[in-house]
């Protein structure tokens, strides 16, 4: 990290979205394609040096939405602001080629082996992104590649080896590595234990940790584990069908959650202690998660909300702060 980046005040906006969507069309045929709603208006910023936590059921659009963040989908709408510079705007005809900010924003893929490119060796894998912008030639290549399997763990003699000759828990480790190569400040973390075994998980999670401690780096950490969510993240996000229904600080969303459906979500964590745990109340949500293809009108979740009028079934709830820094999306709160 170079000085001016360490002089930068943490707390501050590194990344600012506002109404962002993403639309897929899909098919064809007698009535034409289809439109699936992925990402259909989503605010919210992330500030410098947080970990910015964002959790939902499957589908809901979490995954969508970090790869739109980086340009990886070019946005259906919205604008995307990062470190005070617009990278996506859909007013404007031409916005900036990403490159130079790939040096900055990079991804954790959730699928180690299927991230990895099985006709690279390691070392040409990590060194891939050195060589795209020009960083380091030579022995000097050499030393940061063997520098960076260090850092995840791994050593200078893996660099020669193959994806396929290492487990799942080093493979993403591989990953990391690549990710940290061009030395950035921004990294989405997309579900980047889920594949692993949980004996795995927790070294993963705790380097993750300290390389944000060493290096100031800023999540996105993309998770369906609301436990490792709870423990890793400054603010937590949560999403449901394409829409953020709820933000507030980690510990106060899980003490006093206010929208139902993070009810709901929360209720399903497990708590250590059994006999608590089997006393524990869950909600139980009936009925199916409606299709992005057909979402319904009003607010989404109004179809398994128990507690729905019908303004809910009527008009999309305001996306409003009811106290400070603490942002809800329904009628009844």
């Amino acid at each position: 990290m170079d000085n001016n980046q360490m002089t930068k005040e943490n707390g501050s906006n590194l990344i600012q979205i506002k109404n962002l969507k993403k639309h897929f069309k899909i098919g064809g045929g007698l009535k034409g394609p289809k439109t699936v709603y992925a990402v259909d208006g989503v605010t919210f910023d992330i500030k410098r040096g947080e970990t910015f936590g964002l959790v939902g059921e499957s589908g809901c659009g979490k995954t969508t939405l970090g790869r739109t963040l980086l340009r990886l989908y070019e946005p259906t709408a919205g604008t995307v602001t990062y470190d005070g510079e617009t990278i996506f705007d859909d007013s404007k005809k031409n916005n900036p080629k990403m490159l130079p900010y790939r040096r900055k924003m990079q991804i954790i893929f959730q699928d180690p082996s299927a991230s990895l490119d099985p006709r690279m060796t390691v070392g040409e894998i990590i060194g891939e992104a050195l060589d795209i912008h020009k960083l380091h030639q030579g022995k000097e290549r050499a030393e940061r590649i063997n520098q960076l399997l260090d850092r995840v763990g791994l050593n200078s003699e893996h660099s020669n080896r193959y994806p396929h000759e290492f487990s799942g828990g080093q493979q993403q480790r591989i990953g990391i590595a690549r990710a940290l190569a061009v030395e950035p400040e921004f990294i989405v973390c997309d579900e980047p234990i889920s594949a692993l075994d949980v004996s795995i998980q927790s070294q993963v999670v705790n380097m993750l940790e300290d390389m944000q401690d060493d290096l100031g780096l800023t999540y996105l950490f993309i998770a369906h584990d609301l436990s490792v969510v709870r423990h890793i993240s400054d603010r937590i996000g949560v999403m449901y069908l394409g829409n953020m229904v709820e933000l507030g600080n980690g510990r106060e969303m899980y003490a006093d959650p206010i929208h139902p459906y993070t009810k709901t979500l929360l209720s399903a964590v497990p708590i250590p202690d059994p006999k608590a745990n089997r006393e524990k109340k869950r909600i139980i949500l009936e009925g199916e998660i409606p299709s992005p293809m057909n979402p319904p009108k009003g607010c989404k979740f109004h179809t398994r909300c128990p507690f729905a009028t019908d303004i809910c079934k009527q008009e999309v709830p305001e996306w409003r702060e009811i106290k400070e820094g603490h942002f809800v999306a329904c009628h009844n709160v």
